[in-house]
């Protein structure tokens, strides 16, 4: 027989900074008087850096949800579409390095099933964070007064899904998470075991890159023909901007 647990152990609370994987750990741990931290390396979260830093909104969807393109016109916005089924009329996508490239658009949603997902869910503050802003995320975060017990600061590695739509935890999403923890670390905040783990974890890569370039996933997108969205992915700290979701879009904080 396994015992249900409700408390606050699982949601780890009596530490500053937290870490969990997906959405259901991503719903355990959000906080109303917190900061949510997603991270989906490849490619949500990248991809938004991406594009708030040209100066777009953009707006998170469930990719599964029907009823994206009247939530677009609703919102004023254009819709972005899978990878492979950019048009001229159609350029944005998940695609990190299409949406460096697209013609600017003032509001974009971006559907993802993993990111996006945790993001259109959350309460409270949502800042997306990757390998190329994890620094400015976590600075950020900080700056704003977050990283106490009363408000505490949950990261949260998306991950992917199996067929069965039960969550695979992906390597590349573990390694974004803990460069957040780490430079969280080092800034001095407690860290509850599970997001001390995962700082570690990335402090102990020697090759950060090229882990993320040999995980699973990255393979899938080279497999692919997107072998350019996993080198845009990969860069470290390159990136100064943080969305923050803010009335249900992401713009930079």
């Amino acid at each position: 027989m396994v015992e249900e647990f409700v408390g606050g152990d699982l949601r780890q609370s009596v530490a500053a900074v937290r870490f969990d994987w997906g959405p259901t750990g991503a719903e355990m741990l959000n906080d109303k008087d917190g900061c949510l931290v997603v991270v989906d390396v490849l490619s949500f979260t990248t991809a938004v850096t991406v594009a708030v830093g040209r100066g777009m909104a953009v707006l998170p969807y469930r990719l599964s949800d029907p009823g994206a393109e009247a939530f677009a016109a609703a919102h004023g916005a254009e819709l972005a579409v899978r990878r492979r089924d950019t048009s001229q009329d159609r350029p944005w996508s998940l695609s990190p390095v299409a949406l460096a490239t697209a013609p600017f658009t003032p509001r974009l949603v971006l559907p993802s099933p993993n990111g996006a997902a945790i993001a259109a869910a959350a309460n409270g503050v949502v800042v997306a964070a990757c390998l190329r802003n994890a620094a400015a995320a976590a600075a950020w975060v900080l700056r704003s007064g977050y990283g106490t017990r009363k408000r505490p600061i949950a990261v949260i590695a998306a991950g992917e899904r199996w067929p069965d739509g039960s969550l695979r935890p992906a390597l590349e999403d573990g390694l974004g998470a803990g460069a957040v923890l780490h430079h969280l670390l080092l800034a001095g905040c407690e860290l509850s075991a599970e997001a001390a783990a995962m700082a570690t974890t990335y402090k102990a890569s020697v090759d950060v890159g090229g882990a993320v370039r040999a995980s699973a996933s990255a393979l899938e997108l080279t497999a692919t023909s997107f072998s350019s969205d996993v080198d845009l992915a990969i860069e470290s700290d390159v990136d100064a901007h943080v969305p923050v979701l803010t009335a249900g879009a992401f713009t930079s904080g």
